[in-house]
């Protein structure tokens, strides 16, 4: 198409990369002339080592399609979910159709304020997000009947994995065997093997219906309601293990325990399960908050992240991460969980499904589903056909002897899918959004005509066991029962949304986390039904749009990193992690290298490395790094040399966690290598790599990515995430694969390490837009404004703060890390004091103490414009002039504003102002803020007192009077 005439006085569209890197040309000259250099390229050159570059001068062009603009971004994606074909889902196994409310549908899932905020680790400005996630514990806490519930946990079948690990380390009992349904979902057995086989774990299958196995067991889980839909009294085999010093796991559905007594009612002492099915999408798999609940006693052992209650420094209640020694960079090698994330986004829209339904009208929704499941039975018997139960919630297995392919196919032909469980059996599972006239498709597809039958189940009200009813006894807390109209709970959500400081409003600048631009244009398609409505058990060739998406990002990843494979299926970059080590691990074993044990990791790493390779079965070995923060490599060799034939990895972050290349890189994969090793390079930090260096080029076997970082999938609060593992050919057959859909993975797979086939599906489509529309170019220019931006801000800072670490030339990678600790000595001033005081100027604070106690981490990413990164810097410039004043006595070294920081609207307006500053000072530090102000929903929190009065439910309302 030739190109059309501009019209007088305008200018051409920007490039999607144009749009995404935030300096304009003139920006980039003027923070280039501060650093000292003529181009990026020129300073990609100086910063990186030459030993890892693509070519000389980093000029290897990334073999991917040419960037399409939005619009065509957009129309590309339409043709895929196009592709799709997305019948009525009555498959079950764990997945079932919603139907998500409109108003959590835009104002939640579709709104920035929700999906850009981080994980909040600064509680001050995260209290919406921590209350509506504190909704959700509630509502799992209720529902299951356990008193401590988790902020949510990746999905269901890893739920049980963390479930089984939590059991073997508080049980009583010494045994090395867990012991499972064998009517529990497939995918959830197969990641629990998966899980097992590293930690010496013996999996027992049995058939719980006929009792407790004779097994020397630490722990028991049984599915309720079961995967065939039978409704079984678990208590017996409760009892049974409780008995046998074991402890109980109920993995059950949560829309059944509105009519079902709860595991904690039945004596279990860990719940487990999805929020799925609470108003968020199937998404072909993903993401979906899985959830935990424990008995009292156990709250110290839960993995992942708690909401607790504390108070601030005015005594009022405020919310935070509570338990924070769990978390990996504490326990290091020994946690027994390496979770750091949530898929917070999900749970915050199940929590508000939830507040929008109410208790009453969850129980509707359950009412309404066992009843369409207690008329098909009907039906199915009235034809004559087996019904495998009597008692059941929601779904049924038929017994067609022989014909289940051709009802499968007659029901796929009407337009609804059901699960052939073998060649004699079919099941059906009813949801949300079943009608009646589903129920008469299926019928229909099962041929024969209706006789003359006993009385019905659903008219004998035997479907569920008496003994298993329950009343509406959950969830009375005012929050669930309040906002009826839509008015009330758009206010309530807009309230929520108000108290927080997420990438809308400013700046992130958080060292390690890579918080950039999240385009509306890669956001717009995950909602489409399409994408959205995909059942993950559907046949692929319903599914051709997203399956040739998920080839697409598969491949594009591969050619940018380096590596011949990828799998999507890691929901998480700490699954990533160790569907790596599980591929590595199984590479040495497939060789006959089974006393290779041995994992180096860097005392810089990230806290999940260790967890990750204890997880894998390794044993850690820690390699010091110098005090430069690179590894020691007389240290490294030291280590090998003690661990002779038995080094099964290195585990390394490239840049370092430290955000300096380190130019010994190429020497550390060699070493490994000629030692017998793979070497592992955590991706994290690939935001400083892409377009000039490839890990699997320059020695790497092995990393995960973060799509959650580098490819723009938005952090949601703390989840959601996409860790994909990437390998070399000689690691590619040992990638993970599932039972369920077996061209998710390769035949000689280690086995499933998320629940869905392609992990969290629904989420893709943001980083392939992303991709596709930054094309090779564009993500090597947004890597140079990344580097370029982290020097700029070092070098702007460093008269007033020292950093860190550097590489050659002084120069940092992608971010740098402020040293506060000489001015902590001199003054009392912490950096938990800085971060508390940037809230005042309106920004979340840098990484605190990470990975060098006392300092922060600053990555400011290639998203932000100049104006963005020069208000960010004029602030830490204030501050140091603060600092400076409590140093020389002109403030009090306790009443600061520092000290004192966070500053509330009430506290500043209050009558009785006793502070020895002016109010002025303490709101507003720069002039600016006087025409845009954050402020902050409550004062600083005292984290200690929330960790000595636990309390992780929704407090009463008087709570909050003053």
């Amino acid at each position: 198409m030739p190109e059309q005439p501009r019209r007088p006085g305008t200018e051409p569209a920007r490039r999607f990369a144009d749009r995404h890197i935030g300096p304009d040309p003139s920006e980039l000259e003027q923070m280039l002339a501060t650093v000292g250099f003529a181009s990026t390229a020129e300073l990609m050159t100086a910063a990186l080592p030459a030993s890892i570059l693509s070519a000389p001068g980093g000029s290897a062009p990334l073999r991917l399609p040419e960037a399409a603009d939005e619009t065509g971004a957009l129309a590309e994606l339409r043709a895929l979910a196009d592709r799709n074909q997305v019948l009525t889902s009555m498959i079950g196994q764990g997945y079932y159709d919603t139907i998500t409310p409109p108003v959590i549908l835009r104002n939640i899932l579709e709104n920035p304020a929700w999906y850009t905020a981080y994980t909040p680790y600064q509680p001050e400005i995260s209290q919406g997000r921590l209350e509506a996630l504190l909704n959700f514990q509630t509502m799992v806490a209720d529902l299951t009947g356990l008193p401590v519930a988790g902020a949510s946990l990746l999905d269901e079948a890893t739920a049980a994995a963390e479930a089984m690990t939590l059991a073997r380390r508080a049980s009583r009992g010494k045994g090395a065997a867990f012991v499972v349904d064998s009517d529990v979902f497939p995918q959830t057995l197969a990641v629990l093997r998966t899980r097992a086989e590293p930690l010496g774990i013996d999996i027992v299958v049995a058939d719980l219906s006929a009792g407790l196995p004779d097994a020397d067991a630490f722990g028991v889980l049984v599915q309720y309601p079961a995967a065939t839909g039978a409704v079984r009294d678990p208590r017996a085999v409760i009892e049974a293990a409780h008995e046998r010093g074991a402890l109980a796991v109920v993995a059950a559905d949560i829309l059944a325990l509105t009519l079902l007594r709860s595991p904690g009612d039945l004596g279990a002492d860990i719940a487990v399960g999805s929020t799925q099915r609470f108003g968020v999408p199937m998404g072909f798999g993903g993401p979906h908050a899985g959830y935990m609940s424990v008995r009292e006693g156990l709250q110290r052992q839960l993995p992942g992240r708690l909401v607790g209650v504390s108070v601030d420094n005015a005594g009022r209640p405020a919310y935070r991460l509570a338990l924070q020694t769990r978390e990996q960079h504490i326990r290091r090698e020994k946690a027994t969980s390496n979770i750091c994330t949530a898929q917070v986004l999900l749970a915050v829209m199940a929590g508000m499904y939830a507040v929008y339904h109410g208790p009453h009208g969850l129980r509707a929704i359950a009412e309404r589903v066992h009843g369409h499941t207690a008329r098909l039975a009907d039906g199915l018997r009235a034809r004559g056909l087996e019904v495998l139960h009597e008692e059941f919630f929601d779904t049924v297995r038929v017994r067609v002897r022989g014909r289940a392919a051709s009802v499968v196919g007659e029901a796929r032909r009407r337009g609804v899918n059901v699960l052939r469980v073998d060649d004699d059996t079919v099941g059906i599972s009813c949801d949300e959004a079943t009608t009646s006239a589903h129920i008469g498709l299926v019928l229909a597809a099962f041929g024969g005509t209706e006789g003359a039958t006993r009385p019905g189940a659903a008219e004998r009200g035997a479907t569920l066991p008496d003994a298993l009813r329950r009343d509406v006894d959950y969830l009375d807390h005012p929050v669930f029962t309040t906002h009826r109209s839509e008015t009330s709970l758009l206010r309530y959500m807009r309230r929520l949304a108000d108290k927080d400081l997420a990438l809308d409003r400013s700046m992130i600048p958080l060292g390690s986390c890579t918080m950039k631009l999240n385009a509306t244009a890669e956001m717009e398609s995950i909602t489409w039904p399409e994408f959205a409505g995909l059942h993950p058990l559907a046949p692929l060739d319903q599914a051709a749009g997203s399956v040739a998406l998920v080839r697409d990002l598969e491949k594009w990843l591969a050619e940018v990193t380096g590596y011949d494979a990828v799998s999507l299926q890691p929901n998480a970059g700490s699954q990533g992690e160790l569907a790596g080590l599980l591929a590595i691990r199984g590479y040495h074993r497939r060789r006959g290298d089974i006393e290779r044990d041995v994992c180096l990791i860097p005392s810089s790493a990230h806290g999940t490395n260790a967890a990750s390779a204890v997880m894998a079965g390794m044993r850690v070995a820690v390699v010091a790094c110098d005090d430069g923060g690179n590894i020691d490599l007389g240290d490294l060799r030291a280590k090998i040399a003690k661990h002779e034939g038995r080094v099964s990895a290195i585990m390394v972050t490239y840049p370092s966690t430290h955000g300096v290349y380190e130019d010994t890189i190429t020497e550390v994969c060699r070493l490994v290598h000629e030692a017998g090793g793979q070497v592992y390079v955590d991706g994290a930090n690939l935001n400083a790599l892409l377009g000039w260096a490839k890990p699997g080029e320059f020695g790497a076997d092995v990393s995960h990515l973060n799509l959650h970082k580098t490819f723009c999938i938005p952090h949601g609060g703390g989840g959601p995430g996409v860790g994909p593992v990437a390998v070399r050919a000689h690691l590619a057959g040992f990638l993970p694969n599932h039972p369920g859909q077996p061209d998710a993975g390769p035949y000689t797979g280690v086995g499933p390490v998320s629940a869905a086939p392609f992990g969290s599906a629904g989420i893709l489509p943001i980083s392939w837009a992303y991709i596709r529309m930054m094309g090779g170019d564009g993500l090597r220019a947004a890597t140079e404004a990344a580097v370029l931006v982290a020097n700029y801000v070092a070098k702007r800072l460093e008269p007033h703060y020292p950093v860190l670490y550097t590489g050659e030339g002084g120069l940092v990678a992608h971010e740098c890390i402020i040293d506060l600790r000489a001015l902590t000595k001199k003054t009392g001033i912490t950096n938990e004091d800085v971060a508390k005081r940037l809230i005042d100027y309106g920004f979340h604070a840098p990484t605190m103490s990470f990975p060098v106690a006392g300092t922060l981490m600053v990555e400011p990413t290639e998203s932000e414009n100049l104006a963005e990164l020069d208000r960010f810097i004029e602030a830490m410039i204030a501050i140091r002039g603060e600092i400076d004043r409590v140093a020389d006595g002109g403030y009090d070294r306790e009443d600061n504003p520092l000290k004192n920081a966070p500053h509330t609207a009430e506290a500043l307006t209050a009558d009785d102002w006793k502070r020895a500053y002016p109010r002025s000072e303490g709101a507003y530090p720069l002039p600016e803020l006087r025409q845009h102000k954050y402020w902050s929903p409550v004062g600083r929190i005292d984290q200690a007192y929330g960790d000595r009065n636990l309390v992780c439910a929704c407090p009463p309302p008087e709570a909050f009077e003053v």
